[in-house]
């Protein structure tokens, strides 16, 4: 708005000068306006004042007149700021300093220019300005002068060099002149001791003088004192840097302190400063209107800034009166003024309040769990304010009553006098007074005070939530508020907005009773106001209070708990309270009446008492006596006058009740007691008010002048006219059916959505077809929900939480509340009224057994009103459950891009910022019954992303409905819960609660999660499954909490037993589950719990009822319980409250018992001390726990499907860990067992012992329990893994020593393969000395007659043959068996045809006999031949194939081949092939067991297998062990076949010979030699080494192999995916092991031949080179220890052999035939020059040596990832995906389950297979036979009831969502069908969908299994 007052504007001029004696008024005006103008916080800022009038204001000032440029010129040599306390200084045209004559009123910064004793001295008056933070230091040398008047000079010195310091730093402190003023017959000999106690005070710096300062020898004795003060200090730097930094750094601070100290953004502090000089300098008429209006706009937002005790705005002298004009004060009331503000700011200061002053308390500051609140007598002052909130918040009235325990510091007691003999010295010490002994005793604090000064240090909000608990504890409530500073007039309206008041009315002559209920800000009623004029003796406060409730003190009085003579802050102060009728005969009044009672003088308090004087409807005036002589006359003159009904209540007079004229009364106090009074009083004011009168609505307050509202400050309008907007949508609709237009999305939609959501879990019938139909349904709803959920309201109210600042934002939540309240509260009443009255008869006829029309009406009725009351109750709440369901219904159809509507994505994050802000949030919908999963989990999610994963203790709340759980919480934490009648939480609300920094050291969490939950047995529910909603809600509350609360209404549990059961069997079922919930009993109402003895017999009561409930419990589930402390640890003398009855009398107008807040202080301490045991839980973990106990719910049978997500997530996450120890343990035995395998071989070891094997390992092992300690320990779900720890620890003990003892069986093995070649190695050294010869003699023979070398090869061939022969003439040549010789002769001998053998042979189906999808082509029937004929005849007629044959059968025939196999191949094995040879009896060992276990297993059948089967199964079983028997075999021939081993050296040998033949010397050839043999030996320990690294790579690096055993089978699953392969799937299907092993095995291949073939070459050739460095080594050792020990050859093979033979396995080297080698340096040479050939050659190794190793890569990985379970689900035949082999007690679970037709399930009688999904099946409503032959069903929800196998699994219904299986039974239907010779038809169609879903969509599902 453009300001047309010129001093308003400003530019920056320097302050004008003038001698002390010259200057017009006009002239001093325009001074100190461009003083004004210069300092104008407004001025500085560019957003003040537009430039163009600032340019024009800097122009007029350039043209000022002459005589006025010339005084400019003028400098000022010395500039003195007066700073300190007004009333230190009378100001007055002989004053030196300050010349005001002309002017009563102390400008601000009045800057004047004096001639003081010859000398141009500016002085600039900042008096009572202690707040301002920019001081105008523009002159030259500055002294502060401190002026403290005397007798208050301690107080005023200490604050006064504080605010200096604050402002303008410690600097300026050498500059300041203490000036102690005092009046000229005052003495201040005391002062100056009491100022030294100070440490900062310097006795130098330090003057008196009176306070008129007319005398010139104190001016001159001060200005030498500065002079001498400037001296000492010497300044010799710039002036401007006395007291300031450069100007950048001011600039920062500028805009800190605005922050700190104003408490708002700059431009309120201009704001602020505009309304001070608007004040200070009286505006002309033309500016009265712009104020008005500027007032009325902007200025009402001030008493929220957080601004300093006085403020500028507050230290004004001149102020506007009730009409806008000017209202000057004379120099008393100045004096009163500044006295008051002393006095407030000392009362701020003893209750430590001074910085809330300035920086207001907020409700976050107590939404906290602190340290208990003190329940002593006594607290001190500096805790009064605090302790006071908190009483107060937990609804004890007695928070007014807080006793202070004042400081030695604050209080000198009397001293006592010494004894005297004296009589007359003790009378006068006897009778001296108070003030005499002791006068400098300080009072205690006045409570209201302690009320006020809260309310004054408090934001609107936290005013707001004060007011409305001092409603609730029927306190009067403050009206009207003088600001303790500007003692402006404030009415808090806003506070008032909260509070709803209801009461019965009585009219008419049939007392007719009408219920109303209203928020108070809209409620019109009679006011009847009370004002005293002048001092009485009679409590006003107190006498109004018996007209209300006389039992209660509603208004303060003087003769209440430590009430004093003084106070500070309520007079003046107006307060009001409402008398709410209860309908009853003995109410005081028909109707409700508002009183309102002004504190104080009421003719001292003028504006107030007009105001309310207007307002009133009644007005009662309290008088000393009733002359026309006393000043109070005038006021009841003009009161006579009005229209207003007056009673004036006299205290010198004895008359009774009269009255004078129509309306006006007078009663006489006179001897007249207060009861009589007050009834008197209330007839006539009951008499008045039955006939016309005026009445009262708190709003209308907001048009009244001169007083301002909080409501009108600017960011509070924001909020409101954003709520306003809203609501204007639906104010004029019918309230039933505001939800249903607006709110779509929770309406029928999501009730639909909810029902069809449960069905899922009571499929019956074709059960997928059945759930494909419910799916679409689900997602059509959720796609409506999407098309309608653009309602104006909800755009609207998001638009506002999204662009909305955060205190706007606030404010119109509030208002959206306030507003939507409002609108309802009507309706509510009305429907509850009638509800109440129907249910009253529907009672009644029940009683009179009455089966009539009319009560089937009646409860019709009830369930219509019931319904009608569910429509109208709309809140916020609404608002937010609708932005889930938004959120929800587009999240699931994933429109998030070209959708018109986006804003929904940011919803949770939205509801994140409410909740982090103490707002409640819905867990649960209670309308629907129904948890919003997806959208509670990214609401959480957010919340997350906000404060970390921080750790919460949940605490829930259980009870009968309205039995006072949430006023119970919001007393005990502080919350917001929903409390008023027929607003009972519906469902469950989640609320945060931080715990403050004073005690969250001492727990281990940081939040407390507080779940409040609809009331069990809702009246709303009546009549409805209602048992089955409390089981729902009784268990996921138990489970969700770390804490339960049972809330139980009086102190018999009668009324909960029912619940009581539902919460035993809920605990009962969360043990079994492995949660660990605790609880504890509330018992509110009861009459008394003091009784110790009636307590211990209701505590006894319930255990007893306990225990019952358990058994009953116990036997509902299937457990043994004898007792509650059985299910859950349970202290019935410490987990049982009882607390006081709620109101202390008969509401409406009962107080809150007292004993309520403390049982409530002790409860929270109850809660605290058990929570101070627990860690809590993580939000993820809360938001996991949240999805899988309401999953498990909707399963009805809850234990059987709980799944807890966290828990498995941490098990696997063990599971990876496991696999990482075992590998750590394998891998360092693989390393110790190459080792020794290697001295074994080299003939170091002949025995091994597992000790041995042990100590190896013992080092490894101990390092690897240490991290086993340390993840149990340190891991973040410690708590969780702790159950697993005994077990995995005993894995990883058994998995060690299982180890060992197979490390040791396969070295033993070598070992004795060792001793059984010990025949063939005795003549190694024979055929080597003779090879060697023989090739040496030849090659003489030979070397100058035949030069080529093919000649040479022919020559040594034809002799190699002849030499052989002659070496091995004396033994028997070991020949090659031939199994399938062998096979077909054990075949015949057991008497099976030749015939059926080779049909059998060709056709090849032996092979896959195990994975055969019917065996009905194998069997003959036995009893049923006739039967069989039929339905051969059937079959071959119809082509329609029947079998006879069920699952079970198939199955136990496909289980009954694998087990022969298995016992088979273990019979096999143990016989000694390797080391005795392989003999044809074994076969048939074998042949005749097989044939036995056909026999026994025909037995037990109700048919035979054909002579096929067993054909097939004998060959199937041959074949299986046919690559054992080879290998053995051939290791057997290696060992002890001298031909073998000498064809072996032929290569050896030829290369001697071809040596010798071109005349190498004996070291040449000896050298040629260790390099064959080396080549052989370094190939052979390069390839075992690079086979244990590349495994170890793999394992480490390959995504299938680096995690657990789920890991892998995804991998397996995504394999057959790609490929495509039916007959892999086929292995897959019947034998899993054997296609994972083959899927590890062509993985390995992979990595090393292609995907990682770089790395492998890199491993390899880094193995190349640590053996050649090895053997290097070994060169060097044995050199150098022959050389120096001058050694033979002997000795340097000895040496070379023993450095290597722990890395390889050397052949013996016989040396007999090179002794003549003595240069040992030539042959290092040459052994150097050959292992560089060696080497390089073994490098370029293809890598397919590998995977011929001693043990592959492949190899050491499955032996590592498959010792697993391998066990299959019972229903569809899924592996379970533990990694652990034996992992009970826990249960076999996989999360990839299929439709059990893939397995060859079909329906009995029938061809059709099943595809039922197991996890679809135990969530339905169908049943099963456990056996084929069982007579009885078992439903599938209780399969575990089944027993083995079903009990041992742990199957979760999960709806089907594994869409690999549904694409793989799409892709492969026809391979199916012809494996099994069934049909995917009937029953087993095929649904729609599954067809849509594509193999890359089924890759991704198993993806999104693994991560749940």
């Amino acid at each position: 708005m453009e300001n047309n007052d010129s001093t308003a504007a400003g530019g920056e001029t320097e302050s004008e000068t003038k001698p002390v004696s010259c200057g017009t008024n006009d002239e001093v005006q325009m001074e100190e306006t461009k003083a004004d103008t210069e300092y104008d916080p407004v001025n500085n800022s560019h957003d003040a004042q537009p430039s163009e009038k600032r340019d024009d204001i800097e122009q007029e000032t350039e043209t000022k007149s002459g005589s006025e440029a010339t005084t400019d010129k003028v400098m000022a040599e010395l500039t003195l700021v007066l700073i300190g306390d007004t009333n230190s200084i009378e100001i007055g045209s002989q004053n030196f300093l300050l010349d005001h004559d002309e002017q009563t009123n102390v400008e601000q910064f009045s800057s004047k220019l004096y001639d003081l004793c010859g000398r141009p001295i500016c002085v600039i008056n900042m008096l009572g300005l202690p707040n301002v933070e920019k001081i105008p230091l523009n002159q030259a040398v500055y002294v502060f002068l401190l002026l403290i008047p005397n007798g208050q000079h301690s107080i005023h010195y200490r604050s006064g060099i504080e605010w200096l310091e604050r402002t303008s730093g410690k600097e300026c402190l050498s500059y300041v002149m203490t000036v102690l003023t005092h009046k000229s017959d005052e003495k201040c000999e005391n002062a100056l001791a009491d100022l030294k106690a100070n440490h900062s005070f310097d006795d130098k710096r330090y003057h008196t003088c009176t306070r008129s300062m007319i005398a010139v020898n104190e001016i001159v004795a001060l200005l030498e004192k500065i002079d001498a003060m400037i001296s000492e200090n010497n300044p010799q730097r710039d002036k401007r840097q006395m007291f300031a930094v450069n100007e950048e750094e001011k600039l920062q601070q500028d805009h800190k302190s605005q922050k700190e100290e104003w408490g708002g953004t700059s431009k309120e502090v201009m704001e602020t400063a505009a309304e001070i000089k608007l004040k200070c300098n009286p505006p002309n008429e033309h500016c009265d209107d712009e104020f008005s209006d500027k007032n009325n706009d902007n200025t009402r937002e001030q008493p929220e800034k957080k601004s300093g005790l006085i403020a500028p705005k507050e230290t004004v002298i001149c102020d506007m009166d009730l009409s806008g004009g000017k209202q000057s004060r004379n120099i008393n009331e100045e004096h009163v003024g500044t006295k008051a503000q002393q006095e407030t700011e000392i009362l701020l200061n003893r209750l430590h309040l001074q910085d809330s002053y300035r920086q207001k308390m907020s409700p976050a500051d107590f939404l906290k769990i602190g340290p208990p609140v003190k329940q002593n007598n006594e607290t001190c002052e500096k805790d009064l304010a605090h302790t006071f909130l908190q009483r107060l918040m937990m609804l004890d009235y007695r928070a007014r009553y807080i006793p202070a325990r004042q400081e030695s510091s604050e209080v000198s007691h009397a001293e006592v006098p010494p004894e005297s003999d004296s009589i007359d010295a003790d009378d006068d010490a006897f009778l001296a007074t108070n003030e005499d002994s002791n006068q400098s005793k300080q009072a205690h604090v006045h409570p209201m005070d302690v009320q006020m000064a809260v309310f004054h240090c408090s934001d609107r909000f936290l005013k707001q939530n004060m007011i409305t608990k001092m409603s609730q504890c029927q306190y009067a409530l403050p009206l009207l508020v003088p600001d303790p500073v500007s003692m402006d007039i404030e009415c808090p309206l806003w506070t008032f907005r909260k509070i709803t008041k209801t009461w019965k009315k009585t009219q008419g002559d049939l007392k007719t009773v009408t219920m109303k209920s209203m928020p108070i800000c809209k409620a019109e009623t009679p006011l009847v106001s009370f004002f005293r004029l002048g001092s009485l003796s009679l409590s006003k406060s107190q006498l109004m209070n018996t007209l209300i409730n006389d039992r209660h003190s509603t208004f303060f009085h003087r003769n209440c708990p430590g009430s004093t003579k003084s106070r500070h802050l309520m007079d003046g102060v107006a307060e009001i309270t409402w008398y709410c009728p209860a309908g009853r005969p003995n109410d005081s009044f028909a109707d409700c009446v508002a009183f309102c009672n002004l504190h104080g003088d009421s003719l001292l308090i003028e504006k107030q008492r007009e105001i309310l004087t207007e307002k009133s409807s009644v007005i009662v005036l309290l008088l000393p006596t009733l002359e026309k002589s006393e000043n109070s006359w005038t006021v009841v003159s003009s009161l006579l006058k009005s229209t207003k009904p007056l009673i004036c209540l006299i205290a010198d007079s004895d008359c009774g009740a009269v009255q004078a004229k129509p309306g006006k009364y007078k009663l006489g106090l006179k001897d007249r007691s207060q009861s009589d009074v007050s009834e008197q009083l209330k007839q006539i004011i009951g008499k008045i008010l039955c006939g016309p009168h005026t009445t009262f609505q708190l709003e209308s307050l907001a048009g009244v002048s001169g007083i301002r509202v909080d409501e009108n400050d600017s960011v509070c309008q924001k909020g409101k006219s954003a709520a306003m907007k809203m609501v204007k949508m639906i104010e004029v609709m019918d309230i039933s059916k505001i939800k249903e237009k607006f709110l779509p999305c929770q309406g029928q939609l999501w009730h639909k959505w909810c029902r069809i959501n449960k069905e899922l879990y009571h499929l019956r019938g074709n059960i997928e077809k059945e759930k494909e139909q419910k799916g679409k349904q689900l997602m059509e709803i959720r796609q409506k929900q999407c098309d309608a959920s653009c309602s104006k309201l909800m755009k609207s109210f998001t638009k506002s939480l999204l662009n909305l600042p955060f205190k706007d934002k606030e404010y119109f939540l509030k208002w959206t509340q306030i507003l939507i309240d409002g609108l309802s509260t009507d309706d509510l009443s009305s429907i509850l009224q009638n509800y109440d009255e129907t249910w009253s008869e529907v009672l009644d006829l029940k009683k009179k057994h009455d089966k009539s029309t009319l009560l089937k009406e009646k409860q019709e009725e009830l369930e219509h009103l019931s319904k009608k009351l569910q429509s109208a109750t709309f809140g916020l709440e609404h608002i937010f459950r609708e932005m889930g369901q938004i959120y929800e219904a587009h999240e699931s159809q994933k429109k998030q891009v070209g959708h018109q509507h986006t804003d929904w994505v940011k919803y949770p994050e939205l509801a994140a910022d409410l909740m982090i802000s103490g707002y409640p949030m819905e867990l649960m919908d209670g309308d629907a019954g129904h948890v919003p999963l997806t959208w509670i989990s990214s609401l959480l999610q957010e919340v997350i992303k906000k404060l970390g994963d921080q750790r919460v203790f949940v605490l829930s709340v259980l009870g009968v409905q309205s039995s006072g759980k949430s006023t119970m919480l919001n007393a005990m934490f502080g919350l917001q819960f929903a409390v008023s009648a027929g607003r009972c939480t519906k469902g469950a609300y989640m609320q945060l609660v931080k715990l403050s920094d004073e005690i969250k050291n001492d727990y281990k969490f940081n939040y407390v999660l507080v779940v409040d939950t609809e009331g069990l047995r809702a009246l709303e529910l009546a009549g409805n499954i209602t048992l089955h909603h409390d089981n729902e809600l009784a268990t996921f509350v138990v489970g969700v909490g770390n804490m339960t609360l049972i809330n139980i209404f009086g102190e018999n549990p009668a009324d909960m037993q029912d619940v009581l059961q539902i919460v035993v069997q809920a605990i009962m079922r969360m043990k079994k589950v492995k949660l660990s919930p605790s609880c504890v009993f509330v018992h509110q109402n009861v009459t008394d719990v003091a009784a110790v003895e009636k307590n211990m017999d209701g505590k006894r009561r319930l255990q007893e009822k306990l225990d019952k409930m358990a058994q009953l419990a116990a036997e509902e589930e299937v457990c043994d319980v004898e007792c509650f402390s059985d299910v859950i640890a349970f202290d019935v003398q410490k987990d049982v409250k009882y607390f006081a009855q709620l109101w202390e009398g008969s509401p409406p107008m009962a107080p809150p018992n007292p004993g309520y807040g403390e049982s409530v202080q002790e409860l929270k301490n109850i809660i605290l001390s058990k929570a101070s045991k627990s860690t809590g839980i993580l939000l993820s973990h809360f938001s996991s726990k949240i999805q899988d106990l309401w999953n498990a719910l909707m399963n009805e049978h809850f234990v059987f499907s709980f799944k807890n997500t966290q828990e498995i997530a941490a098990y696997r996450r063990l599971e990876v860990q496991y696999g990482n120890w075992t590998w750590t343990l394998r891998s360092e035995m693989l390393k110790i067992e190459n080792q020794l395998h290697l001295r074994i071989v080299n003939g170091q070891l002949d025995k091994i012992e597992n000790s041995y094997l042990s100590k190896e390992m013992n080092k490894t092992y101990e390092e690897l329990k240490k991290q086993m300690v340390a993840y149990f320990e340190d891991d973040r779900d410690k708590e969780m893994l702790v159950q697993w720890r005994g077990q995995f620890e005993n894995k990883i003990k058994e998995f060690h020593e299982e180890h060992i003892r197979e490390v040791k069986r396969k070295l033993d093995e070598v070992i004795q393969q060792k001793n059984a070649r010990k025949q063939l190695d005795s003549k190694k050294t024979e055929f080597e000395n003779k090879l060697l010869q023989k090739s040496k003699e030849l090659a003489h023979q030979l070397k100058d007659v035949i030069e080529n070398e093919e000649e040479l090869k022919t020559q040594f061939d034809s002799v190699w043959s002849y030499w052989v022969d002659e070496l091995t003439s004396d033994t028997i040549p070991i020949k090659d068996i031939n199994l399938e010789e062998d096979q077909f002769n054990v075949l015949q001998v057991l008497g099976i045809e030749w015939n059926l053998i080779m049909k059998s042979r060709e056709e090849g189906k032996y092979k896959k006999l195990s994975e055969v999808g019917n065996y009905f082509d194998y069997i003959t029937l036995m009893k049923y031949s006739a039967m069989g004929k039929v339905l051969d005849y059937v079959q071959e007629k119809t082509h329609f194939k029947v079998s006879l044959l069920n699952h079970d059968d198939q199955e136990e025939i496909r289980s009954f081949i694998n087990n022969v196999e298995q016992e088979s191949l273990k019979v096999i094995q143990t016989k000694p092939v390797a080391t005795q040879s392989y003999t044809s009896t074994y076969l048939q060992e074998v042949a005749k067991h097989v044939q036995k276990k056909v026999t026994d297993f025909e037995s037990e059948q109700k048919y035979t297998f054909k002579k096929e089967f067993t054909v097939d199964l004998l060959l199937y079983v041959f074949d299986s062990a046919t690559s054992w028997l080879l290998q053995s075999h051939k290791m057997y021939k290696e060992n002890n076949d001298a031909l073998t081993y000498l064809n072996s050296k032929k290569k050896e040998y030829y290369n001697i010979f071809k040596s010798y033949c071109k005349g190498s010397s004996s070291v040449v050839v000896f050298g040629k030699m260790m390099c064959e043999r080396l080549k052989v030996s370094v190939a052979e320990a390069v390839i075992d080494q690079t086979a244990v690294d590349l495994a170890g790579e793999m394992r480490c690096s390959h995504p299938a192999f680096n995690g657990n055993r789920l890991n892998l089978e995804k991998h397996v699953l995504v394999s057959l995916a790609e490929k495509e392969d039916f007959s892999k799937y086929k292995t897959y299907i019947q034998n899993p092991r054997e296609q994972v092993e083959a899927f590890i095995i062509e993985e390995t291949k992979k990595y090393i031949f292609t995907k990682e073939k770089e790395k492998a070459l890199k491993i390899l050739k880094k193995n190349v080179d640590d053996i050649n460095k090895l053997i290097k080594q070994a060169l060097f050792e044995a050199t150098d220890k022959v050389k120096k020990q001058e050694g033979n050859i002997d000795m340097w093979v000895k040496v070379f052999s023993s450095s290597l033979n722990n890395k390889l396995t050397l052949d013996i080297i016989f040396c007999q035939n090179f002794r003549d080698i003595n240069n040992f340096d030539f042959l290092k040479e040459k052994l150097e020059k050959g292992l560089k050939t060696v080497t390089t050659k073994i490098s370029r190794l293809p890598l397919d040596k590998v995977m011929e190793c001693r043990q592959t890569p492949d190899q050491i990985l499955i032996d590592q990832l498959c010792n697993c379970c391998w066990e299959r689900c019972p229903f569809c035949a899924a592996v379970c995906t533990n990694t652990l082999k034996d992992h009970s007690p826990d249960k076999h679970n996989v999360p990839f389950h299929r439709p059990s037709g893939v397995e060859g399930w079909h329906t009995r009688d029938t061809v059709d297979l099943v595809i039922d999904f197991c996890t679809t099946l135990v969530g339905s409503d169908m049943k099963f036979r456990p056996r084929h032959d069982s007579e009885e069903s078992v439903p599938y929800k209780q399969y575990p009831t089944a027993g083995d196998p079903y009990a041992s699994w742990r199957i979760t219904a999960d709806e089907s969502k594994l869409t690999y299986w549904k694409w793989f039974v799409c892709h492969f239907q026809k391979e199916l069908e012809e494996y099994y010779d069934l049909k995917f038809q009937g029953r087993g169609e095929i649904p729609d969908e599954w067809r849509n879903y594509t193999r890359e969509k089924a890759i991704e599902s198993l993806d999104d299994m693994v991560k749940q």
